[in-house]
């Protein structure tokens, strides 16, 4: 009955992997930084209505025509939100992933340069940011052939990360098929990198967060404050981290220009840094750094 069942409830399991990180760390910490201010739904870009996710309006509705409110709420990521977080990450010297939305990379030079004398690892996050669920297969292996272009244009090499956030079942299978990433975010399923196998191919999957994500101080049940915000990482790190004892871990953080960027919610990811920076054992990174050393270290695990 459940011969072609295509979902994974296993994973590892009880199995006793034996994985370590570089330096003999204790647990991956890795930050990723969306940039998608300027590709969300806006008539402007061609879009039926306005955008509904992720800000400071939560439940908005959509508009059919322009919505000025929710414009300068996205507007204020890329002209004030992402200076002020590329800012403490220059200053803490901590290097991070950039979930880049081809579409908005290429409406702010100011802020790509900025992105590649920090060196931040770019990773693609599509070309729009809008939901793919009903998009047909055809105009979404368009976007991602759009994607993949404008990051290699704007930055001299092309990205070898792809998450989508909102995905359709086919986005696993194109990314496959496409062939040059190193790996894949859209899953939320577990701690540890994992293999996903389709016939002969193979792609390295590095789970992504939507618990230790900004994200949730723009939804119902979320985050109400900095220190809310603060608390939840602070546990989640805790936690992994008494776990890495035994067997390596990794955490993720997800971030977005116009949510964490806030002066009311910014000194919650300063706290949570300076925390973080007492601690022995923690290798800070990016996501293609994870990649590459699961790549080379555990290709049939």
């Amino acid at each position: 009955m459940f011969k072609k069942y295509r979902r994974n409830l296993v994973g590892y399991g009880s199995k006793k992997l034996k994985i370590r990180w570089p330096g003999n760390a204790r647990l991956a910490l890795q930050i990723v930084l969306n940039y998608e201010e300027g590709a969300e739904n806006c008539v402007l870009h061609g879009d039926k209505f306005s955008e509904i996710f992720l800000s400071e309006i939560i439940g908005a509705k959509s508009i059919k025509g322009r919505h000025m409110n929710m414009e300068s709420i996205y507007e204020y990521g890329s002209r004030r939100g992402f200076w002020r977080i590329h800012e403490l990450f220059q200053e803490k010297k901590i290097p991070i992933t950039i979930f880049g939305v081809g579409m908005a990379l290429k409406k702010n030079m100011d802020v790509c340069n900025a992105i590649k004398r920090a060196n931040y690892e770019v990773a693609s996050h599509g070309w729009r940011w809008i939901d793919y669920q009903k998009v047909s297969k055809s105009v979404e292996k368009k976007h991602m052939k759009l994607a993949i272009n404008s990051i290699k244009n704007i930055f001299g090499n092309r990205p070898l990360g792809w998450y989508t956030g909102r995905s359709s079942p086919n986005t696993r299978d194109l990314v496959m098929e496409e062939g040059g990433f190193l790996y894949s975010s859209d899953s939320y399923s577990d701690d540890l990198p994992y293999w996903e196998k389709k016939g002969k191919k193979k792609l390295l999957i590095i789970p992504y967060t939507l618990d230790n994500n900004d994200m949730r101080f723009a939804t119902n049940q979320g985050f109400n404050t900095g220190d809310h915000f603060f608390n939840y990482l602070k546990d989640s790190f805790d936690v992994l981290y008494e776990e890495g004892k035994k067997s390596p871990k990794m955490m993720s953080v997800g971030l977005h220009c116009r949510l964490i960027g806030r002066p009311g919610r910014i000194q919650s990811l300063k706290n949570f840094l300076k925390y973080v920076q007492k601690h022995k054992g923690v290798w800070i990174c990016r996501r293609v750094d994870i990649a590459k050393h699961w790549i080379k270290n555990y290709s049939s695990i």
